[in-house]
């Protein structure tokens, strides 16, 4: 079972933005979003969309897909911390 994965955008402040000194701003603009939009996915406001992830692999190397599978992980393992409702299971008439 997964344990807590780290927000994507955690991972990009933590490998971008630690040790460098560029800006949000300067990011921002490097991948053509808004500092609103890149400080939202920072700050775990917002999550990585098909898009952002394409931005990244340009800016960044690496794979969009890999961006996506982290926000996958995320999300599931935020859902499943949260109770269901009761769904009875379907069955399939013979």
């Amino acid at each position: 079972m997964m344990h807590n994965p780290a927000h994507p955008g955690e991972v990009l402040r933590d490998g971008v933005f630690d040790g460098t000194s560029i800006t949000v701003t300067d990011f921002a603009n490097r991948i053509g979003v808004t500092r609103l939009t890149l400080s939202n996915l920072l700050n775990k406001r917002s999550g990585v969309s098909a898009m952002m992830a394409l931005r990244l692999q340009a800016a960044l190397g690496g794979t969009a897909e890999s961006w996506l599978h982290m926000q996958a992980n995320y999300d599931l393992w935020q859902a499943q911390q949260k109770m269901l409702p009761r769904i009875e299971r379907l069955v399939r008439a013979a």
